[in-house]
């Protein structure tokens, strides 16, 4: 928006009565104010010369001039407009002169309350164009006249959604296309100009790389934006807004476009494009399960100022337990974890304060009481597999089906060529049918890849939870506070202690079903090896080594809560199967969850860990947000194969 003050005019007559005018302009877009290369483009210089002219006709002397360049007229909320109502309130101005009715207002409700806000100051609106006036006549001129515009944009709103629908159900690009991409004119050979994206050389292979990295899970959104900075990616230049590095808003939106992978979100829906894709499906796929899971454990990498910060909840309220410093009159500073209900009094909870290092001690004893043995390993590993083959065996259908059904569409493909250059078919109908042909041997390997997944990554993901308890103490006991704090978002979903400080962990799934399963196996033993037990009796322990009395969380003994025969570890081994589970390796693998164990101290004796440091990776937070039903669907399924008395 400018506003301009007209000269006075030197050739008025003196004495003569001087009729003071202000002239109003716009044009709705930024290319009409730009068009030709000027600052104001075509039209706005010539309906500065209309109104002139207009205002000499009237003998009336414009004094000042209001532009609003790019501003559409379906809505009041323009600068110029609002700045000219305002300076005429306030001055005796007697006409205000437009070119035509619509460059004031598209929408008769806005042009009612203009034209209001005009009477009310004593002024008359004029059209450069247009016979309007305040006679009847004229205010009916005026009243079809501002329909008309109305009309029109309303009518044209209409035809560019049908035209920009069209475009998008032909595989077009309806919008700006995103960085990686450039948006194109160019004319074909009937001189008609065609709009189309093509791939950003400069661009794209950043574009490409950054969604590779990031499906890796070694890096954060924060750290990969500052690693495409670092490599020059930056944003599209335009007339307006010169070429800048990306924003993480930017970036994320980025990673979550699916543009890349060859589809178009148009107002909420998802239609296939005909542009280039940059990335492939399951690689789109894979990155949207890391950032879901990551934002679904909101997981950030930030430095906390104690591993457990965050993570131990009351056992009494269930509320949160924040970290507090106390300080004694000699100086001495002690770290707790207090009850945040009791401390902003919103419950009524009395527990005490729990020192930090009594906090770190349950939570790393917690970790000897999940580690299972190599035998538990190599029985449930055994099951885990058997289980898998069996359901395998069930799918072979469907695959050997998906094989044939692309060897039927690449036989398509090959006649249609034939036929093609044999001139029994033209171009057009060979590209129409190739497309869908092309989409369908896609789908195909999709699902192909889905099918293999389904299992090779599954299995995996069970045998590496598997192989985590089997060194799962000692690997916390020697890791740093980052990884600790990784290793019990991954573990459990919660840690609460309780008023006689002893630690109530509740362990995420899969391990929640498989420690279960391996402490009813190991009580299901020793029971049936018991030849003295008989019907409605038990020979175990019900007390513990210490007596009656409630022992210490660190007491290395089985407890009398765990004397029952656990359910036989057989109903459930299809999590692979499971439609809610993430399908790419990248979610079934733990090396790519965000969690690598710190490489253990040189002078630890390696022979007492089942696990190398080298290789020993943990299940991270986006591996245990990705955890779901499923899992626990998947780990239950090998109880009958025991042969368990249930």
């Amino acid at each position: 928006m400018s506003t301009t003050t007209v000269p006075t005019d030197a050739t008025v007559e003196a004495g003569a009565p001087v009729l003071l005018a202000v002239s109003y302009l716009r044009v709705s877009t930024r290319e009409q104010a730009e068009r030709g290369g000027t600052e104001e483009g075509f039209s706005i210089p010539a309906q500065r010369e209309a109104n002139a002219r207009k205002a000499d006709e009237l003998g009336a002397r414009v004094v000042r001039e209001f532009v609003d360049a790019g501003e559409s007229a379906r809505s009041a909320d323009r600068d110029g407009l609002k700045e000219m109502l305002a300076f005429i309130a306030a001055s005796r101005v007697t006409f205000c002169i437009v070119h035509k009715l619509d460059r004031l207002a598209r929408n008769r409700s806005d042009d009612v309350k203009i034209h209001e806000a005009l009477l009310a100051a004593g002024v008359t609106l004029v059209s450069a164009t247009e016979s309007i006036d305040q006679t009847p006549s004229g205010m009916l001129v005026h009243g079809i006249m501002s329909s008309i515009a109305e009309f029109y944009s309303r009518n044209l709103a209409t035809e560019v959604t049908k035209g920009l629908t069209q475009k998008l159900a032909q595989g077009g690009t309806p919008m700006r296309a995103p960085v990686g991409y450039l948006n194109v004119r160019r004319t074909d050979e009937q001189g008609r100009e065609i709009r189309t994206v093509e791939v950003d050389p400069e661009r794209a292979p950043l574009i490409r790389w950054a969604f590779e990295t990031y499906a890796k899970g070694e890096t954060s959104v924060p750290g990969l934006l500052r690693d495409l900075t670092a490599r020059g990616l930056t944003t599209v230049p335009s007339p307006k807004r010169p070429s800048k590095p990306l924003g993480k808003n930017t970036l994320y939106k980025l990673l979550t476009n699916p543009y890349y992978a060859g589809v178009i979100r148009y107002k909420g829906a998802l239609h296939p494009g005909a542009h280039a894709p940059l990335i492939e499906p399951a690689l789109f796929d894979q990155v949207q399960s890391l950032l879901k899971a990551r934002n679904a454990r909101m997981t950030r990498h930030v430095q906390h100022a104690h591993h457990l910060k965050g993570l131990l909840h009351c056992g009494s309220c269930g509320s949160r337990m924040l970290l507090d410093f106390a300080t004694n009159p000699r100086g001495t500073t002690y770290a707790y974890f207090i009850c945040s209900g009791r401390a902003a009094k919103k419950t009524t909870c009395t527990r005490r304060a729990v020192p930090v290092q009594v906090a770190e001690r349950l939570v790393e004893d917690s970790y000897a009481s999940i580690t299972i043995s190599e035998d538990d390993y190599q029985h449930l590993a055994a099951e885990v597999d058997a289980a898998f083959d069996e359901q395998s065996a069930g799918r072979n259908q469907e695959f050997a089906d998906l094989t044939a059904n692309r060897a039927r569409l690449e036989a398509e493909s090959d006649k249609l060529l034939a036929a093609h250059f044999a001139d029994a078919i033209d171009l057009s109908t060979l590209k129409r049918h190739q497309d869908r042909i092309r989409a369908g041997l896609a789908d195909i390997e999709q699902r192909l890849s889905e099918h293999d997944e389904h299992h090779s990554g599954a299995r995996a993901f069970l045998h590496d939870s598997l192989r985590l308890l089997t060194d799962a103490h000692r690997a916390y006991a020697h890791s740093d506070d980052g990884n600790r704090r990784l290793a019990n978002q991954a573990f459990y979903t919660r840690l609460e202690i309780s008023e006689d400080e002893q630690l109530r962990p509740r362990l995420a799934e899969p391990f929640n079903t498989i420690i279960s399963e391996a402490r009813g196996g190991r009580e299901a033993k020793r029971e049936h090896s018991t030849s003295t037990d008989v019907a409605c009796s038990r020979k175990t322990l019900w007390v513990e080594l210490g007596g009656f009395e409630p022992p210490a969380f660190s007491l290395r003994t089985r407890r009398a809560t765990n004397c029952a025969i656990a359910p036989c570890f057989s109903a459930s081994l299809s999590l692979a199967a499971s439609p809610d589970r993430p399908q790419t390796q990248g979610a079934y693998s733990p090396t790519a969850w965000g969690l690598n164990w710190a490489t253990f101290p040189k002078d630890i004796d390696s022979s007492a860990s089942t696990t190398s440091s080298a290789g020993l990776s943990a299940v991270g937070t986006a591996g245990a947000a990705a955890t779901t039903g499923a899992e626990r669907s998947m780990v239950r399924t090998v109880r009958g194969n025991r042969g368990c008395d249930t």
